[in-house]
């Protein structure tokens, strides 16, 4: 009997409809900004060692593990003073208090960042409904979810979890970058 070619056919049509569901759900992963690369600062990488050295427990396991804090635990979702929040790994500046707001979700939320290249997103389908995951385009670190519910005039809630973030009171010094290594 002769093998038919039915069977190598279904293969190749199986890998490639694989394949393009993979090359999709993937799609934006890989650069963490989303700017193509022309970022104006320098990516922090660190190993995972230095990390745990640097932040606490949970600031560790929201930034390097995308896990989120319970709502209404952070005292930065009630800080409305001005200044800047900063990311808590690595100190770049993320959002203004000029944008942010009161969503009554119990996290810290802001209309927009203070720049689209100090933001990476990507498609998160971790509660199966997919979602925009943010990270700091910088050190790669969890921030939270942007959605489309929020107020005029972006329409944007970019939802963060608080230990992720620093606040710098308008009037302070803002941190430096932290650098590669800070031992």
């Amino acid at each position: 009997m002769r093998d038919t070619p039915l069977i190598p056919a279904r293969r190749r049509l199986l890998a490639a409809l694989g394949l393009a569901f993979s090359a999709s759900w993937l799609k934006g992963c890989g650069d963490p900004a989303g700017a193509g690369g022309d970022l104006p600062f320098e990516p922090l990488d660190l190993s995972d060692a230095r990390w745990r050295e640097i932040l606490t427990a949970a600031q560790y396991r929201i930034l390097r593990r995308e896990g989120t804090e319970p709502p209404f635990s952070s005292p930065l979702d009630k800080e409305y003073g001005d200044g800047t929040y900063v990311c808590a790994g690595c100190f770049l500046p993320l959002f203004s208090s000029a944008h942010k707001y009161d969503s009554g979700t119990g996290w810290p939320s802001f209309r927009q960042p203070i720049n689209a290249t100090h933001v990476g997103t990507r498609r998160d389908f971790r509660l199966i409904i997919p979602r925009t995951e943010y990270h700091c385009a910088r050190c790669g670190g969890h921030q939270g979810h942007v959605f489309d519910d929020g107020p005029p005039p972006t329409g944007q809630r970019w939802c963060n979890n608080g230990l992720a973030l620093a606040f710098v009171p308008a009037g302070r010094p803002m941190p430096g970058l932290r650098p590669a290594e800070d031992g």
